[in-house]
């Protein structure tokens, strides 16, 4: 939040903050960036990051937040095929989850949010709840369509595509594969279907 002592400097600050942790996400495993690394990349003080994020987790969060905001749009594609618009969206995510840049965060940052539970909302309102959105609104179309039952619950329904990917990926039991995520699509549809 810029200050209101000069609003436009704390902006620049703000932004150089954010596009040092995006660096450093993006050079070094989670455990060693430090909020020291991140303000000595944006030429800031460390207080000035404490002043707008409570700890490193919370501003890694809001680094990939504003990544995804400014990067690709989280809109799912609509080919007025849901199956296979979801087996589009599930294979990319078994890529991220895969991804040895973002694995070994998406890790650290899950086992930090189990002991964090203020950092657990922040991950939940800043990175789920809009992909949440994002395939609700898939869903709607689809449900339009005729291609899903109009009673479903979408909160439901996003959880069958998305649940058996997580539990997959947090307990290593099985490869992570887009086998796996095409068999998940396959599964979730014929529960969807009218």
């Amino acid at each position: 939040m810029p200050s209101a002592d000069n609003p436009r400097r704390s902006e620049r600050s703000r932004a150089a903050i954010l596009q040092a942790t995006q660096e450093l996400i993006r050079e070094q495993p989670y455990a060693k960036i430090s909020i020291e690394g991140i303000a000595a990349r944006a030429k800031v003080g460390k207080q000035t990051i404490y002043r707008w994020w409570r700890s490193k987790g919370a501003l890694v969060v809001d680094a990939l937040h504003e990544q995804n905001a400014a990067g690709e749009a989280l809109a799912l594609p609509d080919t007025g095929d849901l199956a296979a618009d979801m087996r589009l969206v599930l294979r990319a995510t078994v890529d991220e989850f895969t991804s040895p840049d973002f694995e070994p965060l998406f890790r650290a940052l899950s086992i930090e949010s189990l002991q964090d539970p203020a950092l657990r909302e922040q991950i939940v309102e800043r990175i789920y709840r809009p992909q949440f959105e994002f395939v609700a609104t898939r869903l709607r179309s689809a449900q339009d369509a005729g291609q899903v039952r109009s009673d479903v619950d979408l909160a439901l329904a996003f959880e069958l595509f998305m649940a058996p990917m997580f539990y997959r990926w947090q307990s290593g039991a099985h490869p992570l594969t887009h086998e796996h995520a095409d068999a998940v699509v396959d599964l979730a549809m014929r529960a969807l279907a009218p």
